[in-house]
């Protein structure tokens, strides 16, 4: 899978801070490209990475699920990560 467009990339860069915003969680010590960059470098390491992720997920799990469905639980083990401090 390809990383993000610059479109894409942008909009999750904007999303991300309109939700600072939101919560007043503004991070004052970083601009807007700060943001951009740490969306950017975490799209690359996903990417990058994609193959280890995979690999990780047991068969026969791995062989079943679509790319679609992995990715849907690699959100949501991530946000419970998150969530819980862990």
């Amino acid at each position: 899978m390809p990383p993000l467009t610059t479109a894409d990339r942008e909009t999750v860069s904007a999303n991300f801070q309109e939700n600072l915003s939101i919560k007043r969680e503004g991070v004052s010590t970083l601009t807007k490209a700060d943001i951009l960059a740490a969306v950017n470098g975490l799209d690359d390491w996903i990417t990058a990475n994609q193959a280890a992720v995979n690999q990780a997920i047991p068969l026969p799990a791995r062989n079943a699920l679509t790319a679609s469905q992995k990715n849907d639980l690699f959100t949501r083990i991530s946000g419970k990560r998150y969530q819980t401090g862990v």
